[in-house]
């Protein structure tokens, strides 16, 4: 009849359709790419090439991690960085992963690289502890210095902040009880007023009249 044939119209047009998948989803399937060390999917633009090897699988996240982890090590190590895969020793190239990786990490790479190029000789560094940013010697007869990052005077000479008045010599005779910026104002007071010091106690004394000879108490 007439109704029966209206609700198996009905029922038809209600049946569920297959899904399909959509050329985007194939696109995005193709896209991805699987990291041989964190077996992740990432995106194209999240995998990184490292070098001329095949071993080109890998996430910019691990491999971020990996030369983190290299330059924290000492000597050729920290800057002669190669492929994380076992047995591969291509070289990581820094201008390929620059755009990468993070900046904090290029930085530090970028001072290994200058560190290891330096002597070991001509090296130091500011001896302000919020500072310790790395210098090069540019001559031994340099002694007053200033420091190009946090633009403060140290000794050259003697690695520590600048000893106005007192010669290297003389510093570095002192105690480390005695190198405070108190103790060099001490100095400075008493060469101006031409006070000497007890060779026994080592407190200062100024002769204002009588014989030359004092005795310690």
């Amino acid at each position: 009849n007439e109704d029966g044939q209206e609700n198996q119209t009905h029922q038809q047009t209600l049946l569920p359709t297959q899904a399909h998948d959509s050329p985007q989803d194939d696109d995005k399937e193709q896209a991805l790419k699987l990291c041989e060390i964190c077996a992740d999917s990432k995106q194209s633009h999240q995998i990184l090439a490292v070098g001329a090897c095949t071993h080109a699988a890998y996430c910019t996240d691990c491999i971020s991690r990996h030369v983190a982890a290299k330059i924290g090590q000492s000597g050729a190590a920290a800057t002669v960085i190669t492929c994380p895969a076992s047995g591969c020793g291509t070289a990581i190239e820094l201008d390929s992963c620059r755009g990468a990786l993070p900046k904090a990490v290029i930085d530090k790479w970028e001072e290994a690289l200058c560190r290891n190029s330096i002597g070991e000789s001509q090296r130091f560094y500011c001896p302000f502890r919020d500072c310790s940013a790395m210098l090069v010697a540019e001559a031994e007869s340099i002694r007053e210095s200033e420091c190009p990052y946090c633009h403060r005077l140290f000794c050259a000479q003697c690695g520590v902040a600048w000893h106005s008045g007192v010669d290297c010599e003389v510093f570095q005779r002192l105690g480390q009880d005695e190198r405070g910026r108190e103790d060099i104002m001490v100095m400075e007071m008493a060469k101006s007023n031409k006070w000497r010091r007890c060779p026994n106690c080592k407190f200062y004394v100024e002769r204002t009249e009588g014989c030359p000879h004092i005795t310690c108490r």
